[in-house]
């Protein structure tokens, strides 16, 4: 593997994981009752989503690892385990959902 490669790798592990950070977090901040910080973040998954939208649902950052490599494994492009790669989007994306709608009910009981 190339510097390049696993310098791409890195970016995308370090990004997968502030998006992730956004979405573990949406339901404690609504548990707190800190409903513009959960619309905050909620915002930034969103502006994540509609980046992905406009690539044909993936990164951005996946279509530049492709200069670099012929594997097209679920992980060639990012530092995690085959099968979170390959399930990436229906698991964060089922959790999202969840929070958010965590979220919504806990605004409305406030």
């Amino acid at each position: 593997m190339n510097d390049r490669l696993r310098l791409i790798k890195l970016l995308h592990s370090v990004a997968w994981a502030f998006f992730v950070g956004c979405i573990l977090a949406l339901p404690a901040a609504a548990s707190l009752h800190w409903f513009r910080c959960a619309a905050a973040l909620a915002a930034v998954v969103l502006m994540e989503c509609a980046v992905l939208a406009v690539n044909h649902c993936r990164c951005p950052l996946t279509r530049l690892a492709e200069r670099y490599t012929e594997d097209r494994s679920p992980n060639f492009d990012i530092y995690l385990p085959r099968w979170l790669a390959q399930y990436n989007k229906q698991v964060f994306g089922t959790l999202f959902v969840a929070g958010l709608l965590y979220a919504a009910w806990m605004w409305r009981r406030s």
